[in-house]
């Protein structure tokens, strides 16, 4: 089975009734500089695993810095977001998550990379029937 390293439309998390429900009934870890929020179900969609990607205004006032950050993380995701679909499609769950920037600086690539691989594996551990 070949797997596309892409992040299409419908794997992003949209729509303001899905977001409020992941951020008030979620669960949420930080692996600094992102802070996960995460919301695991126990029926499986059509699609696995919904992202949503967020840096605050407040820390970056331009568009521009935002911009750039979200890009870093989106691509640290789309590279190594396989592993964590098909643990969703083995255990049978679906998963939405919102990765939300809170350092006050710009990160280099490699470390967001690296957080990335964390965030994804504390999240796989909370899957139910998860053997080690």
């Amino acid at each position: 089975m070949t797997h596309k390293f892409t992040f299409p439309k419908k794997e992003h998390l949209c729509g303001e009734i899905r977001i409020a429900n992941l951020f008030t009934h979620g669960k949420a870890f930080i692996v600094y500089p992102l802070r996960v929020v995460y919301s695991i179900e126990a029926t499986q969609k059509e699609i696995p695993v919904r992202v949503l990607v967020g840096v605050p205004k407040k820390r970056f006032k331009l568009a521009v810095n935002r911009n750039r950050i979200k890009r870093l993380i989106r691509e640290a995701y789309r590279l190594q977001k396989i592993t964590l679909v098909e643990h969703c499609l083995e255990g049978k769950v679906s998963v939405q998550i919102a990765f939300n920037y809170v350092a006050d600086n710009e990160i280099d690539y490699k470390t967001i990379e690296k957080k990335m691989m964390i965030a994804m594996e504390r999240i796989i551990q909370q899957f139910p029937n998860h053997s080690t």
